[in-house]
């Protein structure tokens, strides 16, 4: 099971993108509320998640957890215990963890990027502390998925089925739902 973690003022786009492109790949995609239980985006947009963060365990049956950006979507995310606990299962676990926009800077914070390549959105290069900052739409490195903002949330979620099922089925929904690079 997959985790995204919805956190008041997060980007709508950066969400339920992976939700969509990951469902359609037949993966099993929990939206994980942090903080309530109707979780309103940076557009204004209200979004019931599955559940909430207090009632979504850290078993064995997780297989990454992603963190859309936005504003103050990435700080009320940053700031859940809840949340920090998943990024540390996660890379207890060495399981994937997918970060976009502003996000990448809560494990910039935490120093996962260090060393790693890494993308984010346009002035918060310096909070993805010892990171190598790229320029591209997404950036993978070993189970860290990083991407640059709303823009490019079609590019994230491929490269989140890729990582979650395999690249043959990333070319399959790009394919399905006619994208154009």
């Amino acid at each position: 099971m997959i985790y995204v973690f919805l956190a008041e003022g997060f980007e709508e786009i950066e969400a339920l993108t992976p939700v969509d492109l990951l469902r359609r790949a037949g993966k099993k995609v929990i939206t994980v509320g942090v903080g309530d239980s109707v979780i309103v985006g940076s557009h204004g947009i209200p979004v019931v998640p599955d559940t909430i963060a207090q009632e979504a365990p850290l078993t064995d049956e997780l297989e990454m957890i992603i963190l859309p950006g936005g504003m103050p979507g990435t700080l009320n995310l940053e700031k859940s215990p809840y949340v920090q606990a998943a990024i540390d299962f996660c890379m207890e676990k060495g399981l994937p963890i997918g970060a976009i926009c502003a996000a990448p800077s809560i494990l910039g914070h935490k120093g996962i990027l260090s060393g790693k390549n890494a993308v984010c959105y346009e002035g918060f290069e310096a909070q993805l502390e010892g990171a190598k900052i790229g320029s591209g739409a997404v950036a993978v490195d070993g189970n860290i998925i990083t991407a640059r903002g709303a823009g490019v949330a079609v590019q994230f979620a491929l490269a989140l089925v890729e990582k979650a099922v395999s690249k043959a089925e990333s070319d399959r929904q790009f394919k399905a739902i006619l994208c154009e690079k």
